[in-house]
């Protein structure tokens, strides 16, 4: 099959190229999809740049998300997909090329509304955002949520599901005027440009004390004073990312004994 690489390993977009290459080895219980679009991710450009590795078993063809028609089923893949369904999923990588092989685990059938383009764009995205939201935080209806980079892919997708699972007061953080009001725009009650403005005050002031009860941040290090500054009680800081740093400096339990709340990590 067909599948683009990048030369050398690493470089810029430049050092794409189209290469003949094995089609994908299908377990007992995989999906084979041909792929018609798929999507590009901070993750394939880190990824191409060599600063985040990829799994080892994907060899060098990356992409994420997918969408694309099914053409083979392993001998032990349930009922739930058939053969010349129209799907879209997410995978650890292959994706830059004719055919993935997926679990079906990671697959969803394709909305008639939606394009191939479309559908491609959302599983790195919004199966992030759920997860974060329903799966690891364990989001109530009537809670506040604070989502750092608001304005990135999963910023804009979480926002939208933590409205559909009944979020109360949905603060986001963004870098400028208009990325504040693209947040707003897809549901954010309260943008904050970090530019300009301390989150943790404008939390504590909206909330009248109170704080947030989840906080989904991909920052890292820079924002872990503020995050726990805007926490309400039992909240839950979920991490998917550390952009700014992994390592906290002059950090300090007694934030811990001051505030209950939970530290959870997420794999995004």
């Amino acid at each position: 099959m067909k599948a683009i690489k990048v030369r050398n390993g690493t470089g810029s977009e430049d050092a794409f190229y189209l290469a003949d290459t094995p089609g994908p080895h299908l377990t007992s219980d995989d999906i084979l999809v041909r792929i018609h679009a798929f999507g590009v991710n901070r993750a394939d450009l880190m990824q191409r740049e060599g600063t985040y590795p990829m799994l080892p078993e994907y060899g060098d063809i990356l992409g994420l998300e997918f969408s694309g028609v099914i053409e083979e089923k392993g001998p032990d893949a349930s009922d739930t997909f058939q053969v010349g369904d129209n799907v879209f999923g997410l995978t650890s990588g292959r994706a830059y090329a004719e055919k993935v092989a997926s679990s079906e685990k990671t697959l969803l059938h394709l909305p008639k509304e939606l394009l191939w383009e479309e559908a491609a764009s959302l599983p790195e995205v919004f199966f992030t955002s759920v997860q974060a939201m329903r799966l690891v935080s364990g989001l109530k209806s009537g809670e506040n949520v604070l989502i750092h980079a608001g304005a990135s892919g999963v910023g804009l997708a979480t926002i939208q599901v933590a409205k559909l699972f009944g979020a109360n007061k949905v603060f986001v953080t963004a870098g400028s005027e208009e990325k504040c009001q693209l947040c707003k725009s897809l549901g954010a009650n309260f943008a904050i440009n970090y530019r300009s403005d301390d989150f943790a005050k404008v939390i504590r002031q909206e909330t009248g004390g109170r704080g947030v009860d989840v906080i989904l941040d991909m920052v890292g290090a820079n924002y872990w004073t503020r995050n726990v500054d805007s926490a309400a009680l039992d909240a839950r800081i979920v991490v998917i990312a550390y952009l700014s740093g992994n390592k906290i400096v002059d950090f300090d339990m007694r934030q811990w004994l001051g505030w209950n709340f939970y530290f959870l990590m997420a794999k995004g």
